[in-house]
């Protein structure tokens, strides 16, 4: 016999809707740099700032310390976390190797029809951004978006609840989104030469799905997160390209050897 699960009260659901909009005001604030890496985060000023109460505001803090933006201090509370260079590099090779079993397991079980029109119209929407020589800051956004879907209809097409849950959990990770530095590159004279090879690599992927080959598809997929592994190292040498990357300001440089 199943039991009913009880109705959310309205009390419940405008809590919960808070906590979601005080986590995302949080991770802006985080991300430009407002709230500075190793500093802790004083509650009372956010009840201030954000004009919520310290019921959602505690909440959003420890969703935050589950995506990996903050640290639990020792005697209580949080503070900003800032990345090293290996860190990103680990995350990104975490949602590389998790995509990449995606795409074997939807080699190896087969995808419905519906997913598989929708990843060509979302890989033929990219082909049509792509068209002109030079890219505008609109073909880069419109990337972004077709970009981030795609990699979420490759989840899917796993099959698994499993894996498309712990990718969704590995792309929370600072910069390990499939689009954590596409917009970094955007200004580089190479910028749709980039997009072109990981469109690519898409089409590669898609392929391998539909002729079920399992390995080729999950080997192209995990090749295919180098692409960030490079644009990373990129990045970090140029100011510009930094300006375009959210979160910049949380990335721990290493210092620089004197000769």
């Amino acid at each position: 016999m199943s039991v009913a699960a009880s109705p959310v009260s309205p009390n419940e659901a405008a809590g919960a809707s808070q906590t979601v909009r005080v986590q995302l005001r949080l991770r802006e604030l985080i991300l430009s740099g407002e709230l500075a890496p190793g500093n802790r985060i004083a509650e009372l000023a956010l009840v201030e700032l954000l004009s919520a109460s310290r019921t959602p505001i505690r909440a959003a803090l420890v969703r935050l310390q589950e995506e990996g933006l903050l640290d639990a201090l020792p005697n209580g509370g949080f503070a900003v976390k800032d990345f090293s260079e290996a860190d990103i590099h680990d995350a990104i090779e975490l949602r590389g190797t998790l995509e990449g079993l995606a795409a074997r397991l939807a080699a190896e079980r087969g995808i419905s029809t519906d997913l598989l029109i929708a990843a060509r119209t979302c890989l033929d929407q990219i082909d049509q951004l792509l068209t002109h020589s030079a890219l505008s800051e609109e073909s880069f956004s419109g990337y972004v978006t077709q970009n981030g879907l795609f990699h979420e209809l490759l989840a899917k097409m796993s099959g698994s609840a499993v894996v498309q849950r712990q990718i969704q959990r590995a792309a929370t990770l600072p910069f390990a989104s499939p689009n954590g530095f596409v917009m970094s590159r955007s200004t580089g004279p190479d910028a749709r030469d980039v997009l072109v090879v990981a469109q690519e690599q898409h089409r590669g992927v898609m392929e391998a799905i539909v002729k079920r080959e399992g390995a080729r598809a999950e080997a192209l997929m995990r090749e295919h997160a180098r692409i960030a592994h490079r644009n990373l190292g990129r990045a970090l040498q140029s100011q510009r390209a930094l300006q375009l990357l959210p979160g910049a300001s949380l990335i721990r440089r290493r210092a620089a050897t004197k000769t």
